[in-house]
């Protein structure tokens, strides 16, 4: 591939803004020489404005997503994306949530640019729990456990039943529960029908990833391929 397709297809500019790049010396190799659109060169060894190049694709992020952001492109608020560099959005392939966490939810959200990966993720098949730590308004009535476990429950204008999910107990207002499909707002609907409503929820764990405290709300960082195997673990 030509470096400017290259280049344009990790979000810098069209392909006339990539060549005008080339043209004003601001990609160059490791050594600090310029480039030229018809160079060839392996990927680790381009710079654009002395900054590494951007990963190829294959790209997996993790974010701490904060409150009060929704996992979009086009919502008037505040999106995700605006939590990552600019160019992000502009890749090609697209760079894409992996699911989504509502507005009001908090915690570990992932990005990848491979469909393969995300369908892999999603699938009901492959079975991946998502662990979400829940802030009740009111008390739990104690046989939520059960209920949820049974594989029986079936939430308003649906006719599947949930797969069981597994429900642990914190403080009297206080639960994490592990479930394995992605449902609209399952979590806040499978308290909803028990009474009871989530007044924070965030999701700390998908597969064998965890949401560590060093990655703050609104931080992210990329994904090594060891790390994205743990999500299958």
């Amino acid at each position: 591939m030509k470096l400017v397709k290259l280049i344009a297809n990790l979000g810098y500019g069209s392909r006339k803004d990539v060549a005008w790049m080339f043209r004003e010396g601001r990609i160059t190799d490791v050594q600090g020489e310029v480039l030229y659109a018809d160079d060839k060169l392996a990927h680790e060894q381009i710079l654009v404005d002395g900054e590494p190049l951007d990963p190829p694709p294959g790209l997996a992020l993790i974010m701490h997503k904060p409150v009060g952001y929704t996992c979009s492109r086009k919502d008037q608020g505040r999106v995700v994306f605006d939590l990552l560099p600019p160019r992000y959005r502009m890749r090609d392939p697209a760079l894409s949530t992996v699911g989504r966490l509502d507005r009001d939810t908090s915690g570990l959200l992932l990005f990848t640019d491979d469909g393969a990966l995300l369908h892999r993720i999603i699938s009901p098949r492959a079975q991946v729990a998502k662990v979400y730590e829940v802030e009740l308004a009111n008390d739990l009535r104690g046989d939520e456990g059960a209920l949820f476990a049974s594989g029986s429950m079936l939430l308003e204008a649906e006719r599947e039943p949930l797969e069981p999910a597994q429900l642990e107990v914190l403080g009297p207002r206080r639960a994490r529960l592990s479930i394995t499909e992605g449902r609209y707002h399952q979590v806040r609907r499978m308290f909803a029908a028990v009474g009871n409503h989530v007044e924070a929820l965030h999701r700390a764990s998908v597969g064998g990833l965890v949401l560590r405290e060093e990655l703050a709300p609104g931080n992210w960082r990329m994904l090594a391929p060891d790390e994205v195997e743990t999500i299958f673990g």
